[in-house]
C-alpha cells in the first residue's frame, strides 16, 4: 500500500502494534517452554556439565573455576532468572486479557441464552392461555348434543303442529 494514501501516524502505530503483537507471542512461547519438563531437564543437564567441566577438567581449561564459586554460572543464572520473569508476567498478563473477553463472550452467551429462554416461556404462557380459552373436544360435543336434540325438539313440534292440518283439509 501506498504510504501517501494514509494518515501520517496510522502506520506506526500498526508497526507498534505488530512488533507488540510480536513480542507478546515471543514472551508465550519463552513462558510456554519453560514451564515444560523438557526445559528443567535441559536446565539441569547444562548446570551439571558446567558444574563437572569446570569442577573436575584440568586448571588450565576451566573458564569457571570452583575456587571462585562458579561467578560466571551464576551471573548467567540471574541474568536469565531477570529476564524470564518479566517474560512470563507478560505471557500471564496476555492469557488474562484473553480469559477476560472470553468471560466476557460467555457472559453474553449466557444472556443471550437466558433472554431465549426467557422469550420461550412467556411463549408457553401465551399458547397455555389460549389452550385454555379453546373448546375442549367433550365441550364441543355436548353443545353439537344440545343443538341436535333442539332441533329435534323443533323438528317435532312443526311435525306435531303440522299433523291436524291434515287432519283438517280431506
Amino acid at each position: 500500500m501506498d504510504p501517501l494514501e494514509e494518515p501520517k501516524g496510522l502506520g506506526r502505530r500498526r508497526q507498534q502494534r505488530g512488533s507488540r503483537d510480536v513480542f507478546g507471542r515471543f514472551s508465550e512461547g519463552f513462558a510456554r517452554a519453560m514451564g515444560t519438563s523438557g526445559f528443567i531437564i535441559g536446565m539441569t543437564v547444562f548446570v551439571v556439565a558446567w558444574l563437572g567441566w569446570n569442577d573436575l577438567a584440568p586448571v588450565s581449561v576451566q573458564f569457571d573455576p570452583r575456587a571462585q564459586n562458579f561467578t560466571l554460572l551464576t551471573l548467567i543464572l540471574s541474568l536469565q532468572a531477570s529476564y524470564a520473569a518479566p517474560l512470563i508476567l507478560l505471557a500471564q498478563n496476555r492469557q488474562d486479557d484473553r480469559d477476560r473477553v472470553q468471560v466476557e463472550q460467555d457472559r453474553q452467551q449466557a444472556q443471550r441464552g437466558l433472554d431465549d429462554t426467557e422469550y420461550l416461556a412467556r411463549e408457553i404462557v401465551a399458547l397455555r392461555l389460549l389452550v385454555r380459552d379453546m373448546a375442549s373436544k367433550d365441550f364441543v360435543r355436548s353443545e353439537l348434543r344440545s343443538l341436535l336434540e333442539e332441533l329435534d325438539r323443533r323438528d317435532a313440534d312443526r311435525t306435531t303442529a303440522r299433523e291436524p292440518d291434515a287432519l283438517e283439509r280431506p
